[in-house]
Formats: structure tokens, sequence, C-alpha cells
């Protein structure tokens, strides 16, 4: 009796030892494969909604961010820049870029054409605190369409037409776009919805997403690399 019971216990030992050895083995393994792919296991969901993020060709994925007045000037001059150095430093290559710059929060009025601005320019004036630099007041057209202040104003002459001209996609945050309506509509004492209509029916060539923010934690998700301007 002594020795079957000294034999289950080899037994039992020899099994929980195999047993330690296989769970440690499935552990190594799994750190083991994710330390090779430089991956942790998780995939971000995709949504149809964020697809087009895919749609835009190009070798080079960049999201350029922006949030303020001087953020969305600045942002129009690196995504001028970034093209430059691709035909210079890159002797021209075919690999373009697919470029998203994105006007959130307080740059978001430059996503509206001259004809908002004329109608509207006090109100974006005191959100963005960007005056004409000819006049000292309120513009009356959207500066960053102009290429004559030059150095006066942080785009350095870079356009918005001129980057949309090279390619680069516009994302306008319709988060922000409904707040600058309520900001008009509080000022005018117009109607909210009919507003945040005209905005919207006035946008430059671009797209519209549901938050600035939304788009920029996306766009990473579909390998974008981010340049905060501002």
């Amino acid at each position: 009796m002594q020795q079957e019971a000294k034999n289950t216990n080899s037994r039992r030992s020899v099994l929980l030892g195999l047993g330690a050895a296989v769970a440690g083995a499935t552990v190594v393994s799994a750190r083991s494969v994710n330390a090779q792919t430089g991956s942790s296991g998780f995939q971000p969901a995709r949504h149809q909604v964020d697809a087009w993020f895919d749609e835009i060709p190009g070798e080079h994925r960049v999201f350029i961010d922006t949030a303020t007045a001087n953020g969305g000037a600045e942002g129009i001059l690196y995504a001028g820049n970034l093209w430059n150095a691709r035909r210079t430093a890159y002797a021209g290559e075919s690999a373009d870029f697919a470029m998203v710059l994105c006007f959130r929060h307080l740059s978001t009025p430059f996503a509206f054409n001259d004809a908002i601005w004329e109608k509207y320019g006090q109100v974006f004036n005191a959100l963005m605190q960007m005056p004409d630099p000819n006049t000292g007041v309120a513009p009356t057209f959207n500066l960053m369409r102009s290429a004559e202040y030059g150095l006066r104003l942080p785009n350095l002459g870079t356009t918005l037409d001129q980057v949309i001209d090279l390619g680069v996609q516009i994302a306008i945050c319709d988060a922000a776009t409904q707040f600058v309506s309520n900001q008009i509509a509080q000022a005018t004492g117009g109607s909210l919805e009919i507003i945040y209509g005209e905005l919207k029916n006035n946008a430059i060539s671009g797209r519209f997403v549901s938050a600035g923010v939304m788009a920029l934690t996306r766009a990473q998700e579909y390998g974008y690399s981010v340049l905060i301007a501002g």
C-alpha cells in the first residue's frame, strides 16, 4: 500500500511538472511572437466612416493637426514644406503623400470660403484673434487664400488653395462647426440651424469628420504619422 501511494504521488508530481512546463512554454511562446512582430496583438476595429483614410493614394501618410489660428496657418505652411522636401531631397520620386490637413477647434473657420468670411468675419476674428494685417480689423475674406501677406502671417505666403491643388485632403471638424455656428447665432440673433447649414454649404474642398480629435486618433490607427501645428 505504501509503495502504491508513493507511485501515485510520483505520477502526480510528474503531471504537475509537465503542466507547469507546458503553461510556461505557452507564455514564453506568446511573448516571443509579440516581441518578434513588435505587436501586443491589438488590432483596432475598422469602421466604414473611416474607410477614406485608406482610399487616399500614397506611399507615405501624414496627418497635420491644427487647433488654433496660428496652428491652422502653420499647418498650411507645413503641408507645402513637406511637398517641397519631397521634390528636392527625394529627387521628385513618384512616392506621393497621403496627406490630411485637419482644421478643428479654433482653426475651423479657415475651412470656409470668402463669402462666409465676408459675412461672419467679425465673429471669426473674435474667436481666432487674427486680424487682417493690412487693416488691423476683422478680415472680410479667408486670409489663408491670399499670398500677399508673406511673412506677416504664419503661413508665410503658402495658400490653402495651393496645398489643395497639390492633393492635400482637408478634414473639417463638424463638432467645431456646430460650436462656431452657435457663436454666430448668439452674436447675430440668427437661427443656429440655418447658420450651421450655411457653413457646411460654403466649406472649401474638404471632408467633414464627426470630430477632429476623433479623426486624429483614427488616422494613427491607419498608419498616418502625426504632425502637430501651432
